[in-house]
C-alpha cells in the first residue's frame, strides 16, 4: 500500500516503524489493484449499506455493524461496493499488535484460527459506538500535526484502543492471559515466521533451522501448545495457498504450482490430492462450478 495514495491517511507512532497505522478513506480505488497480500492487519466496520470481499477467493457479503477482520499474509481483494457504503477502516502492522498487545502474549493459535474461519463478525450497538469513538479521535490526532506530543498521545489511544478490542474479541475466543513458557514463546515465533514466510517451505526443519531449534524439538512444542505438529500447521497453511490460488482465475494450474514452488506438477497434483481430496484440476473446476 503506498503512501502516495489520497484515498490512505498514515500515521507516525514513537516506537514504531514507519507505515503501522493508516486510516483507508476510500475502497474504490484499490478494486483496481486486484488481489492484494496483505502484510498487516485491517479492520473495516460497516456503518451502512452493504459491500462484498474476497479473502482468500472467498465472498463474504458486509452489512451495517459488521466488522471485517483481515490478519497478515491473506490475500484480499474488494468486491461490489454499493454507492451509499459507509465504514471505518484501520489498517494496522505487525508490530502494532506485538507491541501494544492486541492479544495476551503475541498471537494465540486459538485467535489464528478463529479470524481464519470468521472474518466477518457482528457488532453490537456499544461496540460500534466505541469503534467509532476510537477511530474519530485517533484520526484527529493523526491529522493534527501542529501538537508537540501527537505521536505520544497517538500511541496511547491505539493501545487504548487495541485493548477494547480484544475485549470485544473474548465475546468470540478465549484471550486470557496465559503463563509465560519458553514452549508459548517458541511457537509464538513459528507462527510469526508462517506467517511472514511465501510461500511457505514445507519442510518442518526449514523452519526449525530458522529458529535454530531441532525438527523434533519444534514438533514437541506445537503439538504441546496447540495440539497438533508443526508439520500438520504447515500444511494448513499450505492448503489453505494453494485453495486460494486455485481459485483465482487467470492462474493456470503449471503457475500455482511454479509460485508455490513445488518442485514438478506430479508432486504437487499428489500433494494436492492428499490434502484435499481431488486433483487441482477437479477441485478447481469443484470449488469455480466449471
Amino acid at each position: 500500500m503506498e503512501q502516495n495514495n489520497t484515498h490512505i491517511l498514515w500515521a507516525d507512532i514513537p516506537g514504531l516503524p514507519e507505515e503501522s497505522l493508516a486510516f483507508i478513506q476510500d475502497f474504490r480505488p484499490l478494486r483496481a489493484e486486484g488481489p492484494v497480500r496483505l502484510d498487516a492487519f485491517l479492520l473495516v466496520l460497516c456503518l451502512g449499506g452493504a459491500s462484498s470481499v474476497l479473502i482468500n477467493s472467498r465472498t463474504y457479503h458486509v452489512a451495517k455493524d459488521d466488522l471485517v477482520l483481515c490478519h497478515p499474509n491473506i490475500m484480499i481483494e474488494a468486491g461490489d461496493i454499493d454507492p451509499a457504503f459507509r465504514f471505518r477502516s484501520l489498517y494496522l502492522a505487525r508490530p502494532v499488535l506485538y507491541q501494544l498487545s492486541l492479544t495476551a502474549e503475541g498471537a494465540t493459535w486459538d485467535l489464528v484460527r478463529f479470524i481464519e474461519e470468521n472474518p466477518v463478525i457482528r457488532l453490537e450497538e456499544d461496540e460500534v459506538r466505541d469503534f467509532c469513538q476510537y477511530y474519530d479521535l485517533l484520526r484527529a490526532k493523526a491529522a493534527d500535526t501542529t501538537r508537540r506530543h501527537r505521536k505520544q498521545t497517538l500511541f496511547l489511544l491505539l493501545s487504548a484502543f487495541l485493548n477494547e478490542f480484544r475485549d470485544v474479541l473474548e465475546r468470540f475466543v478465549d484471550l486470557r492471559p496465559q503463563a509465560y513458557t519458553a514452549g508459548n514463546n517458541v511457537f509464538r515465533n513459528f507462527l510469526e515466521l508462517l506467517g511472514t514466510t511465501y510461500p511457505k517451505p514445507r519442510s518442518v526443519a526449514w523452519y526449525a533451522s530458522k529458529l535454530c531449534l531441532t525438527p523434533k524439538y519444534l514438533s514437541t512444542v506445537c503439538k504441546d501448545v496447540s495440539g497438533q505438529t508443526a508439520g500438520d500447521i504447515i500444511d494448513h497453511y499450505v492448503v489453505r495457498d494453494i485453495d486460494t490460488l486455485l481459485r483465482t482465475r487467470g492462474k493456470s494450474i503449471k503457475e500455482v504450482c511454479n509460485e508455490l514452488e513445488f518442485p514438478n506438477l506430479s508432486f504437487f497434483g499428489r500433494y494436492v490430492k492428499k490434502h484435499l481430496g481431488a486433483s487441482p484440476k477437479m477441485y478447481r473446476a469443484k470449488m469455480m462450478g466449471e
